[in-house]
């Protein structure tokens, strides 16, 4: 039985079920578009979930079926993008969301039914792995109402679609299927609107049965794959292959190995 607890009024909730922590967007009556208080919140809820030792894996969806994210609240524009000043301002909380799911140390999977657009597909590109129903689009329409892009959503758009299809997606300003989406790198996976809820919450498991330690310092080296050399701290990617052999879950694995058994693995 998943606990709930509502942030921003009810439009962020917080879900938690067993090793899985799930963030849903909810405002299903404008497609989940979300608000400065949507943003404020989602930084306290990755955070928290960050801090829960039993929490592996954290999920992101929309509440409903026509929406992930359909992009900023437009209701709030004179509140956020009034001028270049309190555009700035907004710009500094857009990203401090953006920056709690990229940064989580926990593994991160969007999971997305509908409208992903926007500030909705920047905020899924953070995640480490996408899954998305087939009845699913995706596209960021700057282009089309004259705004221009920061270089950090380019940046991670590039390291996930490369160069040739990032300009066709900012220049063009399309919007994609999903079977596009998958075809060129956007999404890990297309799978039927049915389907969705199940293949993610399959795969979360998974994720949270292995190792820790190990998918944590996989995601470190990952991440840090992309980083510029002299930005790479590879020293501490040495200090999780220390921890890990020197680890409980190391001796559990062999053992479950020689034993043809499931490991059981404690994050210790």
């Amino acid at each position: 039985m998943s606990e709930s607890t509502a942030f921003a009024d009810g439009l962020m909730l917080a879900e938690v079920d067993g090793p899985v922590g799930t963030v849903v967007f909810n405002q299903p009556e404008k497609h989940n578009a979300v608000t400065v208080e949507m943003w404020i919140a989602l930084g306290e809820i990755i955070a928290a979930m960050e801090a829960d030792a039993a929490i592996r894996v954290v999920v992101l969806r929309g509440a409903g079926e026509k929406a992930f994210i359909s992009g900023a609240d437009i209701s709030q524009f004179d509140k956020t993008r009034a001028n270049a000043e309190v555009a700035a301002q907004h710009a500094l909380r857009m990203a401090a969301g953006r920056s709690a799911v990229k940064h989580c140390a926990k593994p991160t999977i969007a999971a997305i039914r509908g409208y992903c657009l926007g500030g909705g597909l920047g905020i899924a590109l953070q995640a480490d792995i996408r899954i998305a129903a087939t009845d699913s689009q995706f596209g960021i329409p700057a282009a089309r109402l004259g705004i221009a892009y920061a270089f950090e959503g380019l940046r991670t758009l590039v390291d996930v679609v490369g160069p040739a299809h990032a300009r066709m997606i900012m220049f063009a300003a399309n919007r994609i299927d999903a079977a596009e989406a998958a075809r060129i790198g956007l999404i890990n996976r297309a799978v039927p609107p049915e389907a969705l809820w199940s293949e993610v919450g399959a795969l979360a498991q998974r994720i949270a049965s292995n190792a820790p330690i190990s998918i944590a310092a996989s995601k470190a080296g990952i991440d840090m794959s992309l980083r510029d050399a002299d930005e790479r701290d590879l020293a501490a990617l040495e200090e999780f292959q220390r921890r890990s052999l020197d680890s409980a879950d190391y001796r559990e694995g062999r053992a479950a190995f020689k034993e043809k058994r499931a490991p059981v693995f404690t994050g210790r």
